[in-house]
């Protein structure tokens, strides 16, 4: 019986990760800025990687193979926001009318605040 629990988990698992990679591959296609893609991309992928390693988890049971992939986990966490910072600040660098439009919303701002006083 703890079988068919354990698998009843390990599918659901599954499922979700299923549903975190389609709407990570959704958002990429229809998404049209740059920064929205790489937010559902870093978002679907994190989220669907967790309940795949959830799933493998909950399947291999309690020893060192869980340690290791709970591990994996903490590192998939640490390293996709600081490779999609990265990615970020090239788009921003790199694509001159993003650098503008964010340039003169900027300083559009501070040029209202002093005409309200």
């Amino acid at each position: 019986m703890m079988e068919w629990i354990r698998f009843a988990v390990v599918a659901i698992f599954l499922i979700a990760a299923l549903c975190g990679f389609i709407s990570a591959v959704t958002g990429v296609y229809r998404f049209g800025f740059i920064m929205n893609r790489m937010h559902a991309a870093g978002i679907g992928d994190t989220f669907g990687l967790f309940f795949v390693i959830a799933a493998m988890i909950t399947a291999a049971g309690p020893g060192f193979d869980a340690l290791k992939l709970l591990l994996l986990i903490f590192f998939m966490w640490f390293t996709s926001p600081v490779s999609t910072h990265f990615l970020g600040q090239v788009e921003y660098y790199s694509n001159l009318h993003l650098y503008r439009y964010v340039q003169k919303k900027e300083g559009g701002d501070e040029e209202h605040d002093s005409d309200a006083r």
